[in-house]
């Protein structure tokens, strides 16, 4: 027995050193940590129970036979965070570069099966060159099956992709999949080919970072959400992710106690709305006074900066929150905000947050690009978003509301349940100016003039649509927390189902 327990410690701490402690060295030489140095950060102390510690690679082409790491280059099992069960998958670059085989992807599989059974998200730590060369198809296949498992686990339990190194080729698919990207600044990067086949193809000069890094991915493309530092400002901003999300799709969205009381009134938000119609203002202001001690996890914030994604609590629980931003664009749609706004809108239908709308939008971008790259399709992802969304929505015009843009952004036509605005809130097709221009063709500037002061006395205030019920009340500013806080309190029985189907046909 004593001979026994000597050979499984024995088994243990080679399965602890990976790759061996050169290659860890080299590791640490690149400012990141190991895989299972990342776990420690990213899980509460001593939470963590591995499984499968000695799978190794099957392969026996290219002399594989002779190389063998126990755990085969991932590092997989369970633990909590701050209490709350988590799933994780850490790569280890140290065995193979990470490198994906048959075993390795089968280990990543059993998790993610096992999260789906007892409906516990999954946290994946990619650090990987890719598939595993020698394996040939048999990675192809370990891959498919992850990314099968990531499309059954959507929508059921959260998903979290770390990016924390390489990720390249095929292995981009299956963080593509999940619902959240965070990426490493200078130390991580993804891209479908790399910049050598790049120059090849297109005779594009481009380095890595440019093509797949951080920055691009959470700026450009929106590929990502947010881009850190360093390892553990990526898994220490996860670990505080984590605690808004619901567990799963059976599961409410988790309480925290909050000393900020849900009445507390903000008299600094009557003069948020500047004087002039044209001037911006930052609607960060308005949704730190609105959460909990000021509390807002914000997503994708360097990309489409025009609208504002994120989780705040209201009374404890979680919210997630879309605002146009004023400070960007005036806060109009176009294709990139439509885009991230309606996938942000329906992950929390997904999982049963409530969403509360802020509104001051112009209407949709136009121009020559935005109509061709699809506007249309992309404009309409927003508003099949809000319209089949069926958990509480709340919205507060706090000024434009102008088009077509109106009714998208959560109105009481795609079955808002309780729409505010404010007295400063315009609600109209479009701004005194142009609309009167239109009705008023050929007139005098002063007639021009004339009819716009009208206009504006008519139609830029709420009361219009107030009047007709769609919108349920004209609030005070300074008022907003309180009221958004009851409107959720209310909501929380609410029970509205969609017609059956199999699946809807978004337009993608």
């Amino acid at each position: 027995m004593t001979t026994t327990i000597a050979e499984l410690e024995r088994r243990r701490e080679a399965a602890r050193l990976g790759g061996g402690q050169k290659r860890i060295d080299a590791q640490h030489a690149k400012g990141r940590l190991t895989a299972r140095e990342r776990l420690a950060v990213l899980l509460d102390e001593d939470s963590f129970e591995e499984v499968d510690t000695f799978v190794e690679h099957n392969a026996t082409e290219f002399g594989m036979e002779a190389q063998k790491f126990p755990g085969d280059g991932v590092v997989t099992g369970s633990g909590t965070i701050n209490g709350r069960l988590v799933f994780v998958f850490a790569q280890d670059f140290t065995v193979f570069g990470g490198s994906l085989s048959e075993r390795h992807a089968q280990k990543i599989c059993k998790v993610m099966d096992a999260a789906m059974k007892v409906g516990a998200p999954v946290i994946g730590l990619n650090d990987s060159g890719g598939a595993r060369i020698q394996e040939g198809v048999a990675s192809l296949a370990g891959y498919a099956e992850v990314f099968q498992r990531n499309v059954l686990a959507s929508g059921v339990i959260p998903q979290i992709s770390l990016i924390m190194g390489p990720c390249a080729g095929g292995a981009v698919y299956s963080p593509a999949m999940t619902d959240f990207i965070f990426m490493v600044k200078d130390s991580s990067y993804m891209f479908v080919t790399g910049p050598e086949v790049v120059k090849t193809v297109t005779n594009e000069v481009v380095t890595q970072e440019e093509l797949g890094g951080a920055v691009t991915h959470t700026s450009r493309s929106g590929v990502a959400d947010v881009a850190f530092e360093n390892d553990i400002d990526a898994l220490l901003a996860a670990r505080e992710f984590f605690d808004f999300l619901p567990l799963s799709n059976r599961e409410s969205v988790p309480e925290r106690p909050s000393s900020d009381p849900a009445e507390r009134a903000d008299e600094s938000l009557d003069t948020l709305i500047p004087p002039s119609a044209n001037q911006p203002y930052d609607m960060h202001e308005l949704i730190r006074k609105v959460a909990d001690e000021g509390d807002f996890f914000e997503l994708q914030p360097n990309h489409a900066a025009n609208i504002i994604t994120g989780f705040c609590r209201i009374e404890g629980r979680t919210v997630g929150v879309v605002a146009n931003q004023p400070m960007v664009l005036a806060g109009v749609l176009d294709i990139n905000s439509s885009k991230k706004a309606a996938r942000f809108v329906r992950f929390c239908d997904a999982f049963e947050i409530p969403i509360l709308t802020f509104v001051d939008v112009p209407g949709f971008l136009p121009g020559v690009g935005q109509e061709h790259n699809g506007i249309i399709k992309h404009g309409a992802k927003l508003l099949f978003a809000y319209a089949e969304a069926t958990v509480p929505k709340i919205t507060v015009i706090t000024r434009k509301a102008y088009g077509g843009a109106y009714d998208v952004m959560a109105s009481k036509h795609l079955r808002g349940d309780l729409n505010y605005a404010w007295p400063t809130a315009e609600i109209a097709v479009m701004g005194a100016k142009g609309a009167v221009e239109i009705i008023f063709r050929g007139r005098t500037p002063e007639e021009i003039a004339e009819r716009t002061r009208e206009y504006e006395e008519r139609f830029a205030n709420p009361f219009v649509a107030a009047s007709m019920g769609f919108i349920d009340e004209v609030i005070m500013p300074h008022s907003t927390r309180r009221r958004v806080a009851l409107g959720l309190r209310k909501l929380r029985g609410k029970q509205l189902e969609n017609p059956w189907k199999k699946h809807d046909n978004i337009p993608l």
